[in-house]
């Protein structure tokens, strides 16, 4: 494979001759070549930007030297033998799938973009001519597309056979099969009192199998739930408004979920253990409330109430034996779904302690507003509509 780099900041391209991807090069596996889009000016200053047309902040990059680089890499290679990749936020997201993607291209060109981005015109002409592919490693900016040239040849190159030394390593990477990976440990069995699990060290390939797919989809649904299918997160369980009827239940497994906040934050006064049934009836009947149902029993809830313009959220609960699974996820965004139209913000109060709790509602989006009261913090996050 043949990969060309333009770029006005050559010297960032020079971590591909380090590690495997330097190894793969010296076998002749990847042709890594990196060119100064600079050397297509032709003024003193080597300008390669000028003000957009219509106005507004920042430089765009010129379509003259652009034009030129490409016509010198690209020459007159076949349209389906070369793909051009440009980095940019509003690229189509960048995954394992599109990495596999461009691993079986023969020859991949990168336009590493600064400033405001490439004169459209430039991406315009090199569709014409060859395959664009416009790529995005998440939604955020970089200052250009070097970085993201590099961790898309990192990806790209350890695709092409030859180049790890153990293929089947690919195959239980992350993403590989739509999961995270598992957790991975090594020698010595026992480290500062942390101990291997003993299911790797007891030689039943089928029970370490079991444990390492369980292990994959709990920690998907935990970190990546978008990842999984609602089958995996949510098999067997319904969703529903709740029921007077559901009182009880909820009265117990409310308990039982507030007595480990109480132990991650200790000295916090625990609300909701100090509720009586009577309480509960009381939000039960007023407030919006969802709740979770499997295999005959109640495995989770949620409440919310409108105050203000802010839907507050609260009472999130998960059965203790199917923690991790993305059921307390799904039951945020079953209840966020609820929002009345007058809503501007969702709203939450979690322990100061609760950590895995924090970790949750800042994947869902939520950001820390301050401690409220000694022990208690306060997240939010706006309504979108």
């Amino acid at each position: 494979m043949r990969i060309d780099v333009l770029t006005i900041f050559p010297d960032y391209l020079a971590p591909l001759g380090l590690s495997l991807a330097g190894k793969a090069r010296d076998k002749g596996l990847i042709d890594v070549r990196v060119h100064d889009l600079r050397d297509w000016t032709h003024d003193r200053h080597r300008t390669v930007d000028d003000t957009p047309y219509g106005g507004g902040a920042g430089m765009v990059m010129k379509p003259e030297p652009w034009g030129e680089a490409l016509d010198a890499v690209l020459g007159d290679e076949p349209r389906d033998r070369v793909t051009v990749v440009v980095p940019t936020p509003s690229g189509q997201p960048f995954t394992q799938a599109v990495a596999r993607e461009l691993a079986t291209r023969e020859r991949l060109v990168f336009a590493c973009g600064r400033y405001e981005g490439i004169d459209q015109r430039v991406l315009d002409e090199v569709a014409d001519r060859a395959e664009l592919r416009e790529i995005s490693l998440g939604d955020y900016v970089l200052n250009g597309g070097e970085v993201a040239a590099l961790a898309v040849t990192e990806a790209v190159v350890r695709l092409v056979p030859g180049f790890m030394g153990n293929a089947e390593s690919l195959v239980e990477e992350s993403h590989e099969d739509g999961l995270l990976e598992y957790p991975v440990y090594t020698k010595p069995p026992t480290w500062r009192g942390r101990d291997v699990p003993p299911v790797l060290l007891s030689g039943d390939h089928a029970a370490i199998a079991a444990w390492r797919r369980e292990q994959a989809e709990r920690r998907t649904a935990e970190r990546r739930p978008d990842l999984l299918p609602p089958s995996t997160l949510l098999e067997g369980v319904e969703l529903r408004a709740a029921e007077p009827a559901d009182a009880a239940e909820l009265y117990v497994l409310q308990l039982a979920c507030w007595v480990q906040e109480m132990h991650a934050n200790p000295g916090v006064r625990i609300p909701a253990l100090h509720e009586s049934l009577d309480d509960l009836r009381s939000w039960l009947t007023r407030d919006t409330v969802v709740v979770a149902r499997s295999a005959g029993r109640l495995v989770g809830g949620v409440r919310a109430s409108l105050d203000g313009d802010a839907w507050e959220v609260g009472r999130l609960m998960v059965a203790p034996d199917l923690a991790g699974r993305g059921l307390g996820r799904t039951l945020l965004t079953r209840i966020e779904e609820l929002v009345p139209p007058e809503a501007t913000t969702y709203a939450l109060f979690t322990g100061a302690g609760s950590s895995r709790n924090q970790r949750m509602y800042k994947k869902a989006g939520y950001r820390l507003r301050g401690e409220v009261e000694p022990g208690t913090v306060r997240m939010t996050k706006p309504v979108r509509r």
